[in-house]
């Protein structure tokens, strides 16, 4: 989805995968008894297949990603957290499931109890990742949700500790209005979770890792209990290139004065 957001080829409308996709494979699978609930469009299919049989021949992952990205016109450097096998798990009363049958097959219908990430304890960065952070003028951290979207990433452990250790500011952006997702099951898994929606919720997903968190104003008179994380108030929703550019003008000041 980031490889694609980057090139100007995503679908905004379903938020995820290609724009002006066609359905034929998926189609094709269907109609001969295969499944079919994974919704890869044909070109979202190629590009996958090509990474696949990439990454079985024994290509790291940042190597594939960054070859995909020179072929689909991306110029920024996109690098994956981890190069090693890194798995999401839920567990839900209805049993454990892995990300990709909870999420899409079951349509997170499912509430969730514990989210584990097998493969955690040997993941290491991938080449270039802590130069990147160590380098770099701002962490931000993206409206996805804390669990299944960011949780991957801080459970590559060098990772989470860099980001620790930072000597720049690092901003996470809520992916809540009012309480509540703009898509997807994070206020139902914050809900459950930490016991709440509140920016504070949020921001307890985070501790130690984060200097502010940008809130929308819908949440701007429920901002008790962010201790030393500053709250950034505005309007959040990233509908179009204004807002985006919005957002991107709220900055706190450098770690440490």
């Amino acid at each position: 989805s980031i490889l694609y957001a980057l090139a100007g080829v995503a679908d905004e409308r379903r938020g995820w995968g290609r724009s002006d996709e066609t359905w034929r494979a998926l189609e094709t699978a269907g109609a001969l008894g295969g499944e079919n609930w994974f919704a890869l469009g044909d070109r979202d299919l190629g590009l996958h297949l090509v990474r696949t049989q990439a990454l079985r021949a024994g290509e790291p992952l940042s190597a594939v990603t960054a070859r995909l990205a020179v072929a689909i016109g991306v110029e920024a450097r996109l690098l994956p957290a981890t190069d090693d096998r890194l798995r999401t798990w839920l567990d839900t009363p209805a049993g454990t499931f892995p990300f990709q049958e909870w999420f899409v097959a079951r349509r997170h219908r499912d509430e969730v109890d514990a989210v584990c990430f097998e493969g955690e304890e040997a993941a290491r960065p991938a080449p270039g990742v802590l130069d990147a952070m160590d380098s770099a003028d701002l962490i931000l951290l993206a409206p996805s949700n804390p669990y299944v979207s960011v949780g991957p990433i801080l459970a590559v452990r060098e990772l989470r500790d860099a980001l620790a250790r930072r000597r720049v500011p690092c901003v996470a952006v809520s992916p809540l209005i009012g309480g509540r997702a703009v898509k997807g099951p994070a206020d139902r898994m914050l809900q459950r979770l930490t016991g709440g929606t509140s920016p504070a919720h949020v921001a307890s997903c985070y501790p130690g890792l984060i200097d502010a968190l940008v809130v929308d104003e819908a949440d701007a008179d429920d901002l008790e209990g962010l201790g030393d994380v500053r709250p950034l108030v505005t309007r959040t929703l990233m509908s179009d290139g204004d807002a985006r550019r919005r957002l991107r003008t709220r900055r706190p000041a450098r770690r440490g004065g």
